[in-house]
């Protein structure tokens, strides 16, 4: 039996609002991680990090396309996709 793992694309706003786009397989988990300052080096000098969106993936190579097209993406048009 073949088990449907999710992807997920997500956007985390970072303790200086700044705006962090990256990929996991477990989002609750990567969200922790982050906090716990074991994430991206990015994250770990602007914890805590808050997930502010995210999207859902049955495949890993569709969910990081979409996330390459976030990360090019201004962040006033991150901040429309988020409150959209």
């Amino acid at each position: 039996m073949t088990e449907n793992k999710k992807h997920y694309v997500y956007i985390l706003e970072c303790n200086d609002d700044t705006l962090y786009t990256g990929y996991t397989n477990d989002i609750d988990s990567r969200v922790t991680t982050h906090n716990k300052g074991a994430g991206a080096k990015y994250t770990r000098g602007r914890l805590p990090v808050t997930l502010r969106y995210v999207e859902v993936f049955e495949s890993k190579g569709d969910a990081l396309k979409r996330e390459y097209a976030i990360k090019q993406l201004t962040k006033q048009q991150k901040l429309s996709l988020i409150g959209g």
